[in-house]
């Protein structure tokens, strides 16, 4: 029998970055329910961060600006590498992006979040 496994709808097909996209749209869509000006964010997830740091961040927001709208960034491999199973990486992609919206929104992470920290 020859050709792949699983369908390609099936998730046994998809990458492990498709997973972890798929986890990150989650978080944000729970979020947007609460927060509907999320958006007009954009949410990316990037492999790793760009400047080298004396600790590596697990994600980073920056503000709108005239030319460019409020992104929020979520970093693939340094989660990855904390994480052991995809319910650990589900709670801390969460935990990332619910930090990364209050530091833009300029609240608390309970404010966005009221179930923060308590997974």
């Amino acid at each position: 029998m020859r050709g792949p496994v699983a369908p390609p709808q099936v998730p046994l097909s998809m990458s492990r970055a498709d997973h972890f996209r798929d986890l990150v749209q989650d978080s944000v869509e729970r979020l947007e329910r609460r927060w509907p000006q999320l958006a007009e964010v954009d949410f990316v997830v990037l492999e790793v961060p760009e400047k080298a740091e004396e600790t590596v961040p697990l994600g980073s927001a920056v503000s709108a600006r005239k030319d460019r709208p409020a992104q929020i960034a979520v970093y693939r491999r340094p989660v990855e590498l904390r994480t052991k199973s995809r319910d650990e990486r589900a709670l801390l992609i969460h935990e990332i992006v619910v930090e990364q919206v209050a530091e833009l929104l300029g609240l608390a992470p309970e404010s966005v979040d009221p179930r923060y920290g308590q997974d």
